[in-house]
């Protein structure tokens, strides 16, 4: 979770983008990211993959308004809507992107090429049908951030609870990585989203690197397989509340326009 999902890059850089507020070289830079190469296939009326600047013009020309975030997980079908072959793609993926104003979907497929040393990351988006309903188990942003609050405080409990001392050089590592993307935290979200959404996205990272950090082997006094499940059991309500807020946060330009 301390990684900035490529559907929320998608969904932010494109909302931008459909406002108006960012030119379509800027959204695809800011997509794109670390990797080599961005394409969509399906779309309506293509017959093969074509590139990020081209389908993102076509989504327009579709009737995309918006775009919301789904970072669904076994059990727990954040932010889909249907129908099935949608959401097993998208829960295959862990993340999709849902298009608000026409009834597509976008799953992301990840391809790695090269040398060791060398590797280049490809995506290819794939463009699916959805069913047109509202997605699952979104909170709005005011819920999402109270429920952060309680979270944060029961992911440290826990964290002192089962004796995660956060120490040793992987914890050291996470937490500099961490303190990184905070310095650059007001990047992950793009122009047009609300101060809320940033705050509530900043907050929802923050959460998961308390349950990366409780979560991984090493870390702290916990070491058997009976701890380790205890420790997963404790910590698997705040890792859903932080991807339920992380979704409430990349959604908020859609909610927003829904409000009116």
């Amino acid at each position: 979770m301390l990684s900035e999902p490529r559907s929320g890059r998608l969904a932010a850089w494109g909302n931008a983008l459909l406002a108006g507020l960012v030119s379509p070289d800027d959204a695809v830079l800011a997509i794109v990211g670390d990797d080599a190469l961005h394409r969509m296939e399906g779309l309506p009326g293509e017959s093969g993959p074509v590139g990020l600047t081209f389908a993102l013009g076509r989504l327009r020309a579709l009737g995309v308004t918006g775009l919301r975030v789904a970072l669904p997980a076994p059990g727990h079908p954040l932010g889909l809507s249907g129908p099935p072959e949608f959401n097993a793609r998208a829960m295959e993926a862990e993340e999709a992107v849902v298009c608000y104003g026409a009834a597509l979907g976008l799953v992301p497929e990840v391809y790695e090429a090269g040398p060791d040393g060398d590797v280049h990351v490809e995506v290819v988006w794939h463009c699916l049908p959805v069913r047109e309903a509202p997605p699952a188990d979104v909170p709005s942003l005011g819920e999402a951030e109270r429920e952060l609050a309680e979270a944060l405080r029961e992911a440290t409990e826990v964290l002192s609870r089962l004796d995660v001392a956060g120490s040793g050089p992987v914890a050291e590592a996470a937490i500099d990585a961490y303190r990184a993307r905070a310095e650059r935290g007001r990047e992950v979200l793009a122009p047009g989203y609300p101060p809320r959404a940033v705050r509530v996205l900043e907050l929802a990272q923050r959460v998961g690197l308390l349950v990366s950090l409780a979560s991984g082997n090493g870390h702290g006094g916990a070491v058997s397989a009976g701890e380790m499940a205890a420790r997963g059991a404790a910590l698997r309500p705040v890792e859903r509340t932080a991807r339920r807020a992380l979704v409430a946060a990349y959604n908020a330009y859609v909610e927003e326009r829904e409000r009116g």
